[in-house]
């Protein structure tokens, strides 16, 4: 019986720990995303199919079309592999300005930024649930040499992505 009840307790301090990790609601973002939201559900999002080629960052927010992993021919394998039953998809973007930049998703995804053959690291992170329109935000220190943005783990088949200068 104490065997139980100490697993018990075990399973309530595991579950309360991951739900730690998840804030929820759009005022536990750690930097104001008021910006970013309206970006993300703006009714005039550019819809591009993956592997559309961009001249430029997208003034606003932009739909991704995103299939099947096997299918989505990504230029770099994902640093996290995506699960069974998910999408996948990328864009490249052929002369960004340099700059601090947040690339923000409107639903949970796995993002990978590919610039010069290398992986880059967001210099931040915030994630909210919760927050109708926006999942997640990110900042990269881009250089002007071509990127790729590539998705995975997508739950749906499209998805909503802003790339704004940072503020």
């Amino acid at each position: 019986m104490r065997v139980l009840t100490i697993l018990a307790a075990l399973a309530l301090s595991t579950t309360s720990a991951l739900a730690a990790e998840e804030p929820s609601g759009c005022d536990k973002f750690k930097w104001p995303i008021e910006r970013e939201r309206a970006a993300l559900t703006a009714p005039d999002r550019a819809k591009l199919a993956s592997g559309a080629e961009q001249a430029a960052l997208p003034a606003s927010a932009i739909t991704l079309g995103l299939v099947a992993p096997s299918d989505a021919k990504l230029p770099s394998p994902p640093e996290r592999a995506p699960k069974d039953g998910t999408f996948a998809g990328f864009t490249s973007i052929k002369a960004p300005k340099a700059g601090l930049y947040t690339i923000s998703l409107s639903s949970g995804a796995w993002v990978d930024v590919v610039q010069d053959g290398h992986f880059l690291k967001p210099v931040a992170f915030s994630g909210a649930t919760d927050c109708d329109g926006i999942r997640k935000t990110m900042k990269y220190e881009l250089s002007a040499q071509p990127l790729v943005l590539q998705v995975s783990g997508a739950k749906d088949n499209a998805l909503s992505i802003a790339i704004l200068p940072a503020q």
